[in-house]
């Protein structure tokens, strides 16, 4: 284990954290748009604004009419501290990169979540000292970008340590108290009966603080999930499970019940069509639930060829589609009709030379670049004999075929 560097003291962390309400008008007089309904924040799809290819937002508003993104991911300094970064490595007091994706979607009319957490890395709630330090540290993503909307990406390795996550959630409730108005999401792993022994915990703990965000979402993918039918039931049983958990009716766990699915191929090899995304949003309509998103916007474009090789690839979806046609469904969620065109296919790009072919006993250091499986690859950080494209979250970046 690496380590980390202090965080901010209980005290000063408890006097920003009270500073919150003023901190969020602050921010909003500095520049942030009018809050968007909050349907539209629960429709919000993630986009990574730094990684994975970025898309234009202003392209996918067009297309779509698509209002709100779900921007991914706020960590803890790589190094060490308890303070927020874009992916660990960029410093949220310094940003202007991610600032001026927000600008491009408020300038057309949308506005922006941040998604905390994520699959990996590591989280505020584990380095930070307590709640009202990780808050503290929030509150700064809050007033730098003028938030309306948060969400607490709740997963591994985090919701497997009992400290971090009373911190996220503790957390959570301090940021809802300070910033009236703020959408609040959690969203957390899904299994088959709804949600895992850790998600059930969070839950718990959830309760225990008396905390009660807009909803509780999970991700019934990477979990030996076989189409939509497997994903309707796993939303059925975890709503079980919160009406258990909290005392709710059927009705009121359906109003604080979300889902977060994954487009395309999944990491473990899932396929997640267009058809099931729609008997997807039949039943969270028809059950009234609060909130329809997906992971990701960076990954709603079709791949060439369509099946990628049958592996997953962070920049497409590795099924036959037209560009953002994963979005259409986020916006029917929100209430909004698509436009009636249909956007043109991506072109097939020309192949490119490949670079000397991927070892498995070389070490690469961040900016290598090798060729795998057809496809050039670049490291993101240092690596040694881990295969490019076995994993979404691994060290290699896929800058396309050669």
């Amino acid at each position: 284990m690496r380590p980390l560097r202090a965080c901010l003291g209980a005290a000063t962390a408890v006097t920003l954290a009270a500073a919150g309400t003023a901190a969020f008008v602050a921010g909003n007089a500095s520049g942030a748009t009018t809050a968007l309904g909050n349907r539209w924040y629960a429709a919000a799809p993630y986009l990574m604004p730094l990684d994975n290819d970025p898309p234009d937002p202003a392209a996918i508003m067009d297309a779509t009419g698509l209002k709100a993104f779900q921007l991914a991911f706020v960590l803890a300094p790589d190094g060490g501290g308890c303070s927020p970064t874009w992916g660990g490595t960029a410093p949220v007091s310094s940003d202007t990169a991610v600032q001026s994706t927000i600008s491009t979607i408020r300038a057309k009319g949308g506005d922006v979540s941040v998604s905390i957490g994520g699959y990996g890395g590591t989280k505020l709630g584990q380095a930070c000292a307590d709640a009202a330090s990780a808050a503290a540290a929030y509150q700064q993503v809050i007033t730098k970008y003028g938030l309306h909307a948060i969400d607490f990406d709740l997963e591994e390795p985090e919701y497997e340590n009992t400290a971090a996550v009373r911190n996220e959630i503790g957390a959570a409730k301090i940021l809802q108290q300070n910033n009236p108005g703020l959408y609040v999401s959690v969203t957390t792993a899904g299994t088959a009966d709804g949600t895992g022994w850790f998600g059930k915990q969070m839950l718990l703990e959830a309760k225990s603080q008396g905390f009660t965000p807009n909803n509780f979402s999970i991700m019934p993918f990477d979990g030996g999930f076989n189409g939509a039918a497997s994903q309707t039931s796993a939303l059925t049983n975890f709503n079980a499970i919160l009406q258990s958990t909290f005392g709710w009716d059927q009705a009121t766990a359906y109003a604080h019940e979300g889902f977060s699915g994954m487009n395309g191929r999944s990491d473990t090899g899932e396929y997640f069509t267009q058809a099931d995304f729609q008997t997807v949003l039949d039943y969270a309509t028809s059950h009234h639930m609060d909130r329809f998103t997906f992971w990701s916007l960076n990954r709603d474009r079709q791949c060439s060829p369509p099946d990628n090789g049958g592996r997953t690839s962070g920049t497409c979806s590795s099924v036959t589609q037209n560009p953002w046609g994963f979005a259409t469904y986020s916006v029917k969620f929100a209430g909004v009709t698509p436009p009636t065109t249909t956007p043109t296919p991506t072109p097939t790009p020309t192949p490119t030379s490949c670079k000397a072919a991927w070892s498995s006993t070389a070490v690469y250091t961040q900016g290598n670049e090798v060729s795998y499986s057809k496809h050039n690859w670049k490291a993101k950080w240092w690596t040694q004999n881990e295969v490019p494209g076995a994993s979404e979250w691994g060290p290699w970046q896929d800058e396309g075929a050669c």
